[in-house]
């Protein structure tokens, strides 16, 4: 069964929603353990850099893939 258009933007925009909370989260609970104290406000906005990147990336790797394929 394949999944329609609508459906797969649902489940990109529900796949980069709980990564940027689970990076908040992660963010906020782990780098006191190093020291750093950021704000609320930076940590979302580190969140949504590294939400940046990680769309970057997944995007570059799929059309690779799919140019081998």
């Amino acid at each position: 069964m394949t999944q329609s258009r609508r459906m797969s933007l649902v489940e990109a925009i529900t796949n980069v929603a709980v990564g940027y909370a689970l990076a908040v989260v992660t963010q906020i609970m782990v780098f006191p353990w190093f020291g750093l104290h950021p704000s609320l406000g930076e940590n979302l906005a580190l969140g949504g850099l590294f939400t940046a990147i990680s769309l970057i990336r997944g995007y570059a790797l799929r059309r690779l893939f799919e140019r081998f394929r």
